[in-house]
């Protein structure tokens, strides 16, 4: 399996239960280039464009923080494409709102520096507000050959287990 695990991971985590790619009843406000792609891409998934053999994993940690993974695999110019097109809408609209059923969640998306890995990488800070509670999550996408890993999750812990993530999608045998 090309996935992290909780060995790759270390103690203190848990793999959580898979939920399908897709939001039910989610609107997105005040960012069209995000609305036309879906749900999925305003929320930071790619789960939303058509990238055959996906797998996705996701852990919290005892601390409460999570980290996921995302794999897709598909041609160079399809991944570079559709991976280049959420980013650019998210950060082209670096305020906007989600509204998942009735709840509102504000979410402002910051573009940062990528690690110098694979062929191309593009990564981003979101902040979620909601309830009065706040969550930044960074998600870091690097595109290897066919292969397009996305991590995001807690910060800390995004680029704690990057390298072992991409180490592991894109090892051959």
């Amino acid at each position: 399996m090309r996935l992290l695990d909780e060995n790759d991971l270390g103690t203190g985590y848990t793999r959580k239960p898979e939920r399908p790619f897709g939001g039910d009843d989610v609107t997105v406000l005040g960012c069209p280039a995000l609305d036309e792609l879906g749900a999925d891409a305003a929320s930071g998934s790619a789960g939303g464009l058509d990238f055959p053999r996906c797998a996705k994993a996701s852990f919290a940690h005892s601390s409460g923080a999570e980290v996921t993974e995302e794999l897709y695999s598909n041609a160079v110019g399809k991944l570079s494409d559709g991976t280049g097109r959420i980013f650019d809408a998210m950060t082209g609209c670096p305020a906007y709102q989600v509204l998942a059923g009735s709840t509102p969640i504000d979410i402002t998306t910051q573009e940062i520096p990528a690690p110098r890995l694979g062929d191309e990488r593009r990564s981003h800070l979101l902040t979620f507000f909601s309830g009065g509670a706040e969550t930044v999550v960074k998600q870091t996408a690097i595109r290897d050959g066919s292969v397009l890993l996305i991590v995001s999750g807690s910060p800390a812990l995004v680029d704690r287990h990057l390298d072992t993530a991409l180490a592991k999608a894109t090892a051959t045998g």
